[in-house]
């Protein structure tokens, strides 16, 4: 799936981002924000006396079934071969967040990870021991995303939508994770 430096053996657990469930999901919020700019459309016409035609009504349905199919096609296509990833293995863990270069870490270098946000929206917050010990991956794609705090810089990944899941994922990283006593 992805071409990194990092040999990963047979205890390797790999999460991706499927990309129908990233098209329908994207489907989903462009048809409702798209029903809103064209609800909110209708009202103005409403409130400034003017009364939609049957032409009207038909074009405005029409746009509610063509234009999120098509925008969401599109931004799946852009992003074809860019959505987030992350690989668990013995050896480290090496993540991407959508559009951006991976990361290595060893697990030696991990002070904690956690989860924010919901639904879709989920991120894994990354917070490295110390900068020095981060490998930047080399490909394609943005620097990768970091979050800056009183207690240093963390790493960004989008795992909403990440399979099997942002809990799974979660408990895999704590599982390998050396506890600090």
């Amino acid at each position: 799936m992805h071409d990194h430096p990092l040999e990963v053996g047979e205890d390797a657990t790999t999460f991706f981002q499927p990309r129908g469930m990233v098209f329908v999901t994207m489907l989903w919020v462009i048809a409702l924000v798209w029903l809103l700019c064209r609800g909110l459309y209708v009202l103005l016409l409403l409130a400034l006396g003017i009364r939609p035609t049957a032409a009207d009504i038909v074009t405005i349905a029409e746009s509610l079934l063509v234009v999120p199919v098509v925008a969401a096609g599109l931004i799946v296509l852009v992003a074809w071969n860019r959505f987030g990833w992350l690989k668990s293995s013995m050896k480290g863990l090496e993540f991407g967040a959508t559009g951006r270069r991976g990361v290595h870490l060893p697990w030696s270098a991990i002070a904690s990870v956690g989860l924010r946000r919901w639904g879709p929206f989920t991120e894994l917050v990354i917070t490295p021991t110390t900068m020095t010990a981060v490998t930047e991956l080399p490909g394609p794609g943005r620097r990768p995303r970091t979050l800056r705090r009183e207690s240093g810089p963390a790493f960004l990944l989008d795992v909403g939508l990440m399979s099997p899941g942002p809990t799974t994922l979660l408990a895999e990283l704590h599982r390998r994770i050396p506890s600090r006593v």
